[in-house]
C-alpha cells in the first residue's frame, strides 16, 4: 500500500487521508467489478452453456436453481471483505462500515446459496420414485426457516455489535411471543416429520377428510399446508398439523392392492320369499351356475328328511327356498365374473331385515382401481342381478311411486 501511495505521490498528486481513502475504495471497487465479470460473464456463462448441452439432469437442476450464481455473489462479498481488511486501517470508521456491509452481503447470499442447495437436493429427490412420494417439501421448508432465523440473529448481532449468544439469551423472554408467531410452522415441521417417518401420507395419495371437505389426490405437502385436488377439480387446503391431530382416510392401500371394494345391497320384498316347488326346481337346475348347488343341496335335504322320517308337513320338512337359491346363484356369479379378484374377500350375505325388506349385500373386490372401470363393473353386476331376480320368484322392495298409487286407484275404481 505504501509503495502504491509513493508512486501516486511521484506523479505530483497530493496524498491526503481523503485521497488515500478514495484510491483504496477505487481499487476495491475495480477489483469487485473485474471479479464479477470474470465469474458471471466468463465462468458461469460457460457453465450454463455446458449444462444446457449436457444430458446430466443434476447439471440442469443446479442451473435452474441458480446455485453457482449465488455462490459467486457470496465469493464476491468475501473478496471485498478481505480487501477491506488488507487495504483499510483496522478499527477505522471506513473499515468498519465496509467490512460490516461485506459481512452482511456474505451472510445473505450464503443463506440464499443454502436455499438453492436445498432446492437442488429436493428437485433431484423428486426424480426418484420412492423419495418423490415422501412429504420432503415441508421438512426442507422447516430447515429453511431455521436457517433463516439463525442468519437473522447473526445479522442483528452484527449490526448492534453484540455477541449472538447474548442476543439468543435475551430471546428467552420472548419465547411465548415467538411460539405464538411461529406456531403453525413449528407444528407443521413436526407433523411433516411424523408423516414421513410413519409413512402416513405421500404425494399422489387419495385422501378423504370430511372435516375439511377434502376428497381427492394430494398434490402438495408443505410446511404449513397440504393441498388436495378434489375429484371435482377444486383445491382444498388443509393445515399440515391437522393430519396428525385429526383422523383421515388414506386410500393408497386400496390402490396398492390392485382391488377396489364393492359393498352394496339390494332389498328383497319379504312377501315374495317362499319354498321352491318341483317345477321351479326343475327350471332353476337348468342354470349352469346353479346345477352343482342344486344337486348337492337336493341330496343333502333328501337324506335329512329320510333320516328324520319327515312327513308332508311343511313344518317338519326341509326344503329349498328361493331366497337361499338366489344367494347361491349370486355367489357363483361373482366367482365366475372375470373382473373380480378371487384372492380377496368375496361373499353374498343376508343382513337384518327392516321396514325396507330383506337386504342382500354383495361384498367383493374388482380387479381394477380405475374409478370409471370400477363403476362400470359394479353397474354391470347389479344390472344383471336386477334382471334375474324375477326368475327366482322374488321382488325388489321399493317405496310406492306415483304410478303405483294410480294403478291402485284404478283397481279400486273398477
Amino acid at each position: 500500500m505504501q509503495e502504491l501511495i509513493s508512486h501516486i505521490a511521484a506523479l505530483g498528486i497530493e496524498i491526503t487521508p481523503t485521497t488515500s481513502l478514495i484510491i483504496i475504495f477505487g481499487i476495491i471497487l475495480l477489483t469487485a467489478i473485474v471479479v464479477h465479470f470474470i465469474l458471471h460473464k466468463g465462468v458461469l456463462r460457460a457453465f450454463e452453456k455446458r449444462a444446457q448441452a449436457s444430458s446430466h439432469l443434476w447439471l440442469q437442476i443446479i442451473t435452474q436453481n441458480k446455485l453457482f450464481h449465488r455462490l459467486a455473489f457470496t465469493l464476491q462479498g468475501i473478496i471485498v471483505n478481505v480487501q477491506a481488511v488488507l487495504w483499510l486501517q483496522k478499527g477505522s470508521e471506513a473499515a468498519n462500515i465496509l467490512t460490516t456491509c461485506a459481512q452482511l452481503w456474505v451472510m445473505i447470499y450464503a443463506l440464499l446459496s443454502f436455499f438453492s442447495l436445498l432446492d437442488v437436493v429436493f428437485n433431484l429427490s423428486q426424480k426418484f420414485a420412492t423419495a418423490s412420494q415422501l412429504p420432503l417439501k415441508g421438512i426442507f421448508q422447516g430447515i429453511k426457516l431455521v436457517s433463516a432465523i439463525i442468519i437473522g440473529i447473526l445479522v442483528i448481532s452484527l449490526l448492534i455489535g453484540q455477541s449472538p449468544a447474548i442476543l439468543i439469551s435475551g430471546l428467552g423472554a420472548m419465547a411465548a411471543v415467538l411460539m405464538l408467531v411461529f406456531k403453525d410452522p413449528i407444528l407443521g415441521l413436526v407433523a411433516g416429520i411424523q408423516l414421513s417417518a410413519n409413512d402416513m401420507l405421500k404425494l399422489g395419495d387419495w385422501l378423504e377428510m370430511p372435516k375439511y371437505g377434502a376428497d381427492g389426490a394430494v398434490i402438495d405437502i408443505g410446511l404449513t399446508t397440504v393441498k388436495v385436488r378434489n375429484w371435482d377439480n377444486t383445491i382444498t387446503t388443509i393445515p399440515t398439523w391437522s393430519l396428525v391431530s385429526d383422523s383421515f382416510k388414506n386410500w393408497s392401500g386400496m390402490s396398492a392392492s390392485g382391488g377396489r371394494r364393492i359393498k352394496r345391497s339390494l332389498n328383497i320384498d319379504t312377501t315374495s320369499i317362499h319354498f321352491l316347488d318341483e317345477r321351479e326346481q326343475q327350471r332353476l337346475i337348468q342354470a349352469r351356475l346353479l346345477k352343482p348347488y342344486m344337486d348337492s343341496r337336493y341330496q343333502e335335504i333328501s337324506e335329512w328328511n329320510q333320516q328324520n322320517a319327515a312327513d308332508h308337513s311343511v313344518l317338519n320338512l326341509r326344503k329349498m327356498t328361493n331366497i337361499g337359491t338366489f344367494r347361491a346363484y349370486l355367489q357363483e356369479y361373482l366367482r365366475n365374473h372375470p373382473r373380480l379378484r378371487k384372492d380377496m374377500t368375496m361373499m353374498v350375505r343376508q343382513l337384518a331385515p327392516d321396514a325396507n325388506g330383506l337386504p342382500i349385500e354383495i361384498y367383493c373386490f374388482t380387479s381394477t382401481v380405475v374409478w370409471a372401470e370400477y363403476e362400470s363393473i359394479q353397474a354391470d353386476i347389479f344390472d344383471h342381478i336386477f334382471a334375474v331376480v324375477d326368475e327366482f320368484g322374488l321382488r325388489i322392495h321399493q317405496s310406492p311411486t306415483g304410478n303405483d298409487i294410480r294403478s291402485l286407484a284404478a283397481v279400486n275404481h273398477r
